[in-house]
């Protein structure tokens, strides 16, 4: 069965854990990552993808699902992780993917955007 073509494009997607859902946490990292993953073989665009709280720590350089995160900032989605939350996990200076925000930058692109989706 194939999955229609969706259409992210006036989306931000919003991060606030390390994982997708409620439950065994190793189950949450899993599921995040195969969201990320379907996007990416979607060809899903969404204008923005923001990470706050535990979500910073999907941006990490040992990120597992760091590589489908690199392929959207490839792809043009803009990424952006909040600098307290970085600097609470103490992450500053391990940002595998995307730029580092404040909130103020995260509030505009969920405030501006047609549709906010969050995880």
């Amino acid at each position: 069965m194939a999955i229609p073509a969706a259409d992210f494009s006036d989306a931000v997607i919003v991060a606030t854990s390390d994982g997708v859902g409620q439950g065994d946490p190793a189950l949450l990292r899993r599921v995040v990552v195969t969201y990320f993953k379907t996007l990416v073989e979607l060809g899903a665009r969404p204008a923005a993808i923001v990470f706050y709280a535990a979500g910073v720590k999907l941006t990490a350089d040992d990120s597992p699902c760091l590589a489908e995160l690199r392929q959207l900032a490839s792809a043009g989605v803009r990424l952006v992780s909040c600098r307290t939350c970085l600097e609470h996990y103490g992450l500053m200076d391990r940002v595998g993917a995307g730029e580092i925000g404040n909130m103020a930058t995260i509030l505009e692109l969920q405030a501006t955007a047609p549709r906010v989706i969050t995880l």
